[in-house]
């Protein structure tokens, strides 16, 4: 029996016949060659139910998806591949800030007044967190904080964020002590190194020192002055870091250390700053006043022993009150009132317009530019030496002895005093006040400058004006810095302070005579008479600008005095702002100015006076003496 061959397919060939060929192809071909070829052999309607058609898909599937596979694995390996590894070590790369150490301020002796202690800024992954309110609720006692304020911080998809700032490093150690039980770990909880600025006076010298910010800024006082020279230079480290958050021990690892801030020396003394805050503290409190400021100044050389404002807070406590930290002494100004008449009695004197026993009558009130003014306290008509005039404060007498060295004058004087400019601290947002000039002087603006008001001036600027006196008549620049304490111990002074001579020797000698007779019985002010030692000074009882209303409202009082009036070593200023309790400089301010000039000749064991006080003549010879009244 025959077979009968194989049907021939159009063009007269087998399928065997194809099939070979097929294979032959297959295997000269590239694989995509050989898979296009194979796909467009196939006569899909009618190879499926064929067994070898059905293979032939699969294996063309298969090999296009492994074509897929490798064609993304030389694009991930070849073209993508830097990036792609970029991208990766980026993921797991931080960056941490290493904060410098901020310098320390000292006193004079060294006793630290700011300087900065080792603390942890708390920081979270929060992808890590799993359960933010738990966490929180752990937490929260730890911190300080409330659940709420710290929930929120642990609640998103942040790689880094601020859980809570500066904390103690016993309060950081408390945090770790949760992480190590699986119950209580945070997840992605991390620290950072910081450091808190610490004030170890606490309150002591606040409105000078100033503040710093959380992020370690300074914000007010010598700390924002100083900021960028105190702050140092941070550095920063680079390390990689595990899914968990912490670091990979073979990772990689760049770091760049920290360059320390510098340090300051101040001319303060801790002991008398002490002294000087703590009297006028308790008299602004005695008297009911808005606030009170001492200044105690070394007139030779200009160096500032203490500066204290009141109130005050404690720059360390994070609920501070910055307005309380303001330093009053160069920030605020007033106007002076009648220790002023010190600047008119140096002109005339200076001037040779009249000397301490020329006689001024004193009719109790003078018609000027229309209006007519009045000493404080009203009495009969006096006879007074220019003497007697500054002794009693007379504004009457004070008024006549300036008209005898007029207004351009007068306005010089003041000038070269430093009234209206910078007192050449440096301090921030210091105000320098003001003084017009006479072409804008009105026909009652020369009487009334010349014993005080209509003008204003700052605390540092009045101190400077007495020490010019007890100087010789040589103003000082004033110093507050010591000397500059670089990281690698090696100190620079600042250049020595300018001086300008504002008038003779004689003329000073002569003014300090006359200013003795003020802490007499016949004076304004015996309550500032300090036992052993002679004692020049001028009390002040100025109307006060009132900035509710524009208008005066209230007082200004004050006593300024220096010692020992025979060889003036120091100068001591008390100021008092809004008194409601009593007014008169000798009363609110006399005291305080004898406690704390007391307690400063004492410590810098400045010996008494080596001769007693020659006075002289209040009263033009052959007059009796008025009933002595308090200014």
């Amino acid at each position: 029996m025959s077979v009968a061959s194989p049907p021939r397919m159009p063009g007269g060939r087998s399928d065997d016949d194809q099939d070979e060929d097929f294979d032959r192809d297959r295997k000269q071909q590239s694989p995509m060659g050989w898979i296009a070829q194979s796909w467009a052999s196939l006569k899909l309607p009618f190879r499926l139910t064929d067994g070898s058609g059905r293979l032939r898909v699969a294996l063309i599937v298969a090999l296009i998806v492994m074509s897929l596979f490798v064609a993304r694995l030389i694009d991930l390996q070849t073209v993508q591949s830097d990036g792609l590894a970029a991208t990766a070590q980026s993921s797991r790369t931080i960056k941490v800030t290493l904060p410098a150490e901020r310098g320390t301020i000292y006193d004079v002796n060294n006793v630290p007044l700011a300087a900065s202690v080792p603390a942890r800024d708390v920081t979270v992954d929060q992808t890590l967190v799993v359960d933010p309110a738990g966490a929180a609720a752990r937490l929260a006692p730890i911190l300080k904080l409330s659940p709420e304020s710290i929930q929120k911080s642990l609640t998103g998809t942040k790689r880094f964020a601020y859980v809570a700032r500066a904390v103690t490093l016993d309060q950081w150690a408390q945090v770790q002590a949760l992480q190590q039980s699986k119950d209580t770990a945070v997840p992605g909880v991390l620290s950072e190194r910081t450091s808190i600025r610490d004030y170890p006076g606490k309150t002591l010298a606040g409105n000078l020192l100033g503040f710093v910010n959380v992020d370690g800024e300074g914000k007010s006082g010598l700390e924002y002055q100083f900021d960028k020279e105190l702050a140092g230079n941070s550095g920063y480290r680079v390390l990689e870091r595990s899914a968990t958050g912490g670091q990979i021990p073979t990772g990689s690892e760049k770091q760049v250390d920290p360059t320390q801030g510098k340090s300051y020396k101040l001319t303060i003394n801790r002991d008398l700053q002490w002294v000087a805050q703590k009297t006028m503290l308790d008299a602004v409190k005695a008297y009911a006043a808005d606030s009170g400021m001492v200044i105690i100044e070394e007139p030779s050389t200009g160096r500032i022993l203490a500066m204290a404002s009141v109130p005050t807070a404690d720059p360390g406590d994070p609920n501070r009150d910055p307005l309380l930290l303001r330093n009053r002494a160069v920030q605020d100004v007033f106007e002076p009132g009648s220790t002023a008449k010190v600047m008119t009695m140096s002109g005339v004197l200076n001037e040779h317009a009249a000397d301490p026993l020329t006689v001024i009558p004193d009719p109790n009130t003078l018609e000027r530019g229309g209006t007519t003014f009045h000493d404080d306290i009203s009495h009969g008509f006096l006879s007074l030496t220019l003497t007697g005039a500054l002794a009693r404060s007379s504004n009457i007498a004070t008024i006549q002895a300036a008209e005898k060295i007029g207004e351009d004058k007068l306005y010089g004087y003041l000038k070269s005093f430093g009234v209206a400019q910078p007192s050449g601290l440096g301090f921030p947002f210091e105000t320098p006040g003001y003084l017009p000039p006479v072409k804008d002087w009105t026909s009652t603006s020369f009487p009334t400058i010349a014993f005080g008001q209509g003008f204003s001036m700052n605390a540092m600027q009045v101190a400077e004006v007495f020490s010019t006196i007890a100087n010789g008549g040589v103003r000082v620049q004033p110093q507050i810095i010591d000397s500059v304490i670089s990281p690698d111990g090696s100190v620079t002074r600042p250049p020595a302070p300018t001086a300008q001579r504002v008038m003779t020797p004689e003329t000073t000698k002569t003014l300090i005579q006359m200013m003795e007779e003020v802490v007499t019985m016949n004076g304004t002010a015996p309550q500032a008479a300090i036992p052993g030692y002679r004692v020049a000074g001028k009390t002040g009882t100025a109307f006060r600008i009132d900035d509710g209303c524009h208008c005066y409202k209230g007082y200004t009082s004050s006593f300024i005095g220096l010692a020992p009036a025979d060889n003036p070593k120091l100068v001591v200023l008390a100021i008092m702002e809004n008194p409601k309790k009593e007014h008169f400089g000798s009363v609110t301010d006399g005291p305080v100015f004898k406690t704390v000039m007391t307690a400063a000749l004492q410590s810098l064991q400045i010996p008494p006076s080596g001769s007693k006080a020659v006075l002289l003549p209040t009263f033009a010879k052959g007059t009796a003496k008025q009933k002595k009244y308090t200014q």
